[in-house]
């Protein structure tokens, strides 16, 4: 069987390999994505934080789909696809002796083609949301980086009308120009009323919502320019039942999307944006077409990941696994600091900011970088200027150029794209928990849905989320030996807590702050 013949070649493959990464589950992942591809059956795995960071697990999948009598198609992004490319592929290649085909694209080759397809996520999914056949029925997948399938997903999803579409929707209507123009300053008007928030983003209101459905009253649908033809088709949509929130006489229905808009302010101009909120129907008929091995690093504590799959679509059944971490590699040493005010009080920024510069200024005595992780954007700049006026240029707000000694302030979807490009901290300090925050209106909409379905959005949105996150966030520090603080202290209060510090382990507790703390991690670091 094709599960023994991996198995085999691999563990030669990795005896061979001088020096290589190791990674105690290869054989075990290798055989069950070869199981998969054998079978037609899906499967979900898990790697672990620290593994998806390093990206050690690749050699697993490149060795099953190699070995593979078939076609393969791989969906990972581009960063992914150049060392699949470059490294993964050709080692594997010549060590088993295989000349399967490897092309990166699009769309199929076409033919008989029976090689190993690269393809970005936008694409694959692009083709698989839409009626175009780029990709035929039955060619079994790989997606790589499943945590974030559901961002990909919501953004090819998303549909959105920018400043220029304005001015391409009156040249392709010129008889009703001056309607669509009366419509634009309408929105204008109103939207540019509303107070500034750090996100500069709204949900749209019911009167904004009218001024549209007006417009495109007013248009001959099939003639529209094709960014307003798929924009009425999410917003036409809006108010209809969702299926997953039957009709109650003392509630309105649920809209089964979400209507949003961003401003900027000093150009005068807005973009809208409509989406789905829930992707589980429209995904499960893809999930049907093939099979799918789905492989993220930190989806859920749970082996068979319920609430990732419910959002996504995948109620069938699959073959789920979880690797478990190395306790004495990847346990991280992590400090929380009992007495320190809750984030939602008045007296939190005084106390954050002060045990903040107690941090750095201990960690200034060891060599290498440091990062301030803060979600609040307003609290971002402050932080950023409060150092720079202690330190200098060592501290730079959200950029990648950075001193040997540097001091980085960013907030979490910077840290996420940038870590594997940066050396890993010898300190990571986090402000708060990484939870959506309500003040965003996209997160404000998506939790008002759940609100109406009588769901505990805490649980089954905002938690998962942050928990995540925050894996993902520390897991350059398991292999550096670095220092995480992590200053809120809803760990310690919240019942929820014991659920972060479970994500977070393999760890230890440091509940006190040494002058040596940093000094001794650096002696471990170099011994």
């Amino acid at each position: 069987m094709i599960e023994a013949e991996v198995h085999l070649s691999l563990h030669n493959f990795l005896r061979s390999q001088a020096g290589f990464p190791s990674w105690p589950h290869h054989l075990t992942m290798a055989r069950l994505v070869a199981r998969a591809l054998r079978l037609g059956r899906s499967a979900l795995i898990q790697v672990g934080a620290a593994c998806g960071y390093q990206g050690r697990y690749r050699t697993s999948f490149v060795a099953s789909a190699l070995m593979w009598h078939g076609p393969v198609i791989i969906v990972a992004p581009q960063t992914v696809q150049q060392r699949l490319a470059k490294v993964e592929i050709p080692r594997l290649q010549q060590w088993l002796q295989v000349n399967k085909p490897i092309r990166t694209g699009d769309a199929w080759p076409g033919g008989e083609f029976q090689g190993l397809l690269l393809v970005s996520p936008q694409a694959w999914l692009k083709a698989q949301l839409s009626s175009c056949e780029h990709f035929p029925s039955g060619i079994p997948t790989i997606i790589d980086g499943v945590d974030d399938l559901e961002d990909w997903v919501r953004q090819e999803l998303t549909m959105s009308l920018e400043a220029h579409d304005w001015d391409q929707l009156m040249l392709a209507c010129p008889t009703i120009a001056e309607v669509i123009r009366s419509a634009r300053a309408q929105l204008t008007h109103e939207l540019f009323k509303r107070p500034a928030n750090p996100y500069e983003c709204y949900l749209i209101s019911l009167a904004e919502e009218e001024i549209l459905t007006r417009l495109y009253s007013a248009l001959e649908i099939s003639s529209l320019p094709d960014s307003w033809k798929n924009f009425w088709q999410q917003f036409q949509h809006r108010n209809q039942i969702s299926p997953l929130s039957p009709p109650s006489p003392s509630s309105p229905p649920s809209p089964s999307s979400l209507l949003w808009t961003t401003i900027a302010r000093r150009q005068g101009l807005f973009s809208l944006h409509c989406a789905p909120i829930e992707l589980g129907e429209i995904l499960s008929p893809i999930w049907q077409r093939q099979p799918v091995v789905f492989v993220g690093s930190a989806l859920e504590p749970e082996t068979e990941a319920p609430l990732f799959r419910h959002r996504l679509g995948l109620e069938d059944e699959l073959t789920c696994l979880k690797f478990s971490s190395d306790t004495q590699t990847e346990a991280i040493q992590l400090y929380i600091p009992y007495q320190l005010p809750l984030p939602n009080t008045p007296e939190f920024q005084s106390a954050f900011i002060h045990k903040l510069m107690t941090l750095v200024c201990l960690s200034a005595t060891a060599s290498g970088l440091t990062v301030v992780l803060v979600g609040d954007v307003p609290l971002k700049a402050q932080v950023g200027a409060i150092l720079a006026s202690e330190f200098g240029s060592r501290v730079q707000v959200e950029k990648t150029c950075l001193d040997e000694n540097g001091i980085l302030v960013t907030g979490w979807e910077f840290w996420r794209e940038h870590q594997k490009v940066l050396p890993a901290p010898q300190l990571l300090a986090i402000a708060t928990l990484p939870l959506p925050s309500l003040e965003n209106p996209v997160v404000a909409g998506r939790v008002a849905h759940y609100k109406r379905l009588h769901q505990d959005w805490f649980r089954l949105y905002l938690l998962p989320t942050a928990l995540n996150e925050l894996q993902r966030a520390v897991a350059p520090l398991r292999e550096s030996k670095g220092i995480v603080a992590l200053l809120d202290n809803r760990v310690i209060n919240r019942s929820y807590g014991a659920q972060i510090l479970a994500a977070l382990s393999p760890l230890a507790r440091i509940n006190y702050l040494d002058p040596n703390l940093f000094s001794s991690a650096t002696e471990e670091d170099s011994a």
